[in-house]
């Protein structure tokens, strides 16, 4: 890893981010804002987004680009480019910060070369110009300006705990309340906390989602996995013990008397959060689930409707990461 990127980054990443989540709706107004997190002094030149060489793999081949050009079209691959200003400069510092925690841990198998790559799979979904253009049409001009301020208002910021990048987990859409990151993964985190979320059916689109699957279908892929589960009789008795966690997801259920956790479920039959119920009818299994993606750190809706209600980025951030500063990576 070049030395621009890397100097005195010798510990390994915390941990490796899955695939998405999600909540249970609220009636309950959002929490009042926590204190805004602390802004520090003016960034060193070096740790400005222009001042990081990135090594990117592309799909085909290694190839070399500033922060300032890698970090626009993460942002353009992540977010609506149709959102809120404030909105979007949050989501390119919580993009900046999770690069940055990123690099912490080198390169990862599938680029060993490579400091980061455009897979979403694996990295971060990217972009290019090219493609924006095509998708955009003419409004391309228009969006392309949101997303490079995005950029170069945030120039260089992080999110920061105990002095170092946190893991700047985001999706797309909670439920009433965003999910702690133990509830997802295998540890929790401090910053990864839960929090009301303000977004509802009426600001996102695909809020509320159906998923039916027939008996056949929900039997052999279940089994796929669990073998030993009992899926005989009546499948109304097939899936027993549901119980949700504090934030309205699926915490474990138990399948032909196997248990296994809400998040087994979502992957299995692909649901859009695990922010779900679930029964059994003449159609098969259906799930009737609301949200989309892990549920935990920022949700990318909510912070669009706070943008819409006037709260500034660095408010944005301090509410959905807990205990974060804001700050430039230490050279």
């Amino acid at each position: 890893m070049r030395q621009a990127v890397v100097t005195g980054f010798l510990m390994v990443a915390l941990l490796f981010v899955p695939p998405l989540f999600f909540a249970a709706p609220t009636a309950d107004a959002p929490e009042p804002l926590p204190a805004a997190p602390r802004e520090e002094t003016e960034p060193s030149p070096a740790l400005l987004d222009s001042g990081t060489v990135l090594r990117v793999w592309n799909g085909e081949q290694v190839e070399e680009m500033t922060l300032a050009d890698y970090l626009p079209g993460v942002v353009r691959g992540e977010m609506p480019a149709t959102f809120e200003p404030q909105a979007l400069a949050a989501q390119a510092v919580a993009e900046r910060t999770y690069i940055y925690y990123h690099l912490r841990g080198g390169p990862k198998d599938a680029h060993p070369d490579a400091d980061i790559c455009m897979d979403p799979n694996c990295c971060n979904a990217w972009t290019s110009e090219e493609k924006a253009r095509e998708k955009w049409g003419d409004k391309f001009d228009e969006y392309e300006a949101r997303i490079q301020r995005a950029v170069t208002e945030t120039d260089g910021q992080v999110l920061l705990y105990d002095g170092a990048p946190i893991l700047a987990a985001f999706h797309s859409s909670s439920a009433g309340t965003t999910a702690s990151s133990g509830d997802v993964w295998s540890s929790d985190l401090p910053y990864l906390r839960s929090v009301k979320s303000p977004e509802s059916g009426d600001t996102v689109p695909n809020y509320y989602s159906v998923v039916t699957v027939p008996e056949a279908e929900f039997r052999d892929t279940f089994l796929s996995a669990h073998p030993e589960a009992k899926l005989e009789g009546d499948a109304a008795g097939w899936i027993t013990d549901v119980t949700d966690n504090d934030s309205g997801r699926v915490e474990s259920a138990s399948v032909g008397g196997v248990t296994v956790r809400g998040t087994e479920l979502r992957s299995l039959y692909k649901l859009r959060s695990a922010c779900f119920t679930v029964s059994a009818g003449d159609d098969g299994i259906t799930f009737r689930v609301t949200g989309y993606g892990h549920g935990v750190g920022m949700s990318q809706y909510g912070a669009n409707q706070l943008a819409r209600e006037g709260k500034t980025w660095q408010e944005i951030v301090a509410w959905y990461y807990t205990g974060v500063t804001i700050g430039t990576m230490p050279g």
